[in-house]
């Protein structure tokens, strides 16, 4: 009986904790799927020496670009032909889509990166305009606390985390 005892108050004191750990997990899983899309499309850009687009898809067939869906719905990576930041299926070659896979986090973009980022030859980030493009996705899940990542792109075109980040 006292070994069932000391088994039940580790195992009380061990799951919340592990539970975290899992939650944790699937917040730099969901995370590093994003950033991997986006050095896809900047490596390809640069071996294509064209312009390469991910943006946020909720159904992997278009580009979103209202702010009611987030990256978190999925994202789409293509060639950009004709330089408008927008998937037109029957001209532009899709490179890669990636669907929703835990529906508890967010992922929000601000400023020019809120719906798409995209990559010219040189492996700049640069909006369909010609502006340099940066920015910063927050990914948080349904926590409180300094638990977030971000998602940062520079103005050369890189991106990096940043973690420890306040979400809601």
């Amino acid at each position: 009986m006292m070994t069932i005892a000391i088994g039940a108050i580790i195992l009380t004191l061990g799951i919340p904790s592990f539970m975290e750990t899992i939650r944790s997990n699937r917040l730099t899983t969901r995370t590093n799927e994003l950033l991997t899309s986006l050095n896809l499309a900047r490596s390809e850009a640069i071996k294509r020496s064209t312009r390469i687009t991910a943006c946020k898809s909720s159904n992997g067939n278009s580009c979103v670009t209202t702010n009611a869906i987030d990256w978190s719905s999925g994202w789409l990576v293509f060639v950009d032909q004709n330089n408008n930041g927008e998937y037109d299926s029957a001209s532009e070659l899709l490179l890669k889509t990636q669907t929703n896979q835990v529906s508890n986090i967010s992922m929000v973009g601000n400023g020019s990166v809120a719906n798409y980022i995209s990559y010219i030859a040189t492996g700049q980030s640069r909006q369909a305009n010609g502006a340099f493009q940066a920015g910063t996705i927050k990914v948080c899940d349904d926590r409180i606390g300094n638990v977030g990542i971000n998602l940062v792109l520079n103005n050369v075109g890189r991106v990096y985390t940043q973690r420890d980040i306040a979400c809601p």
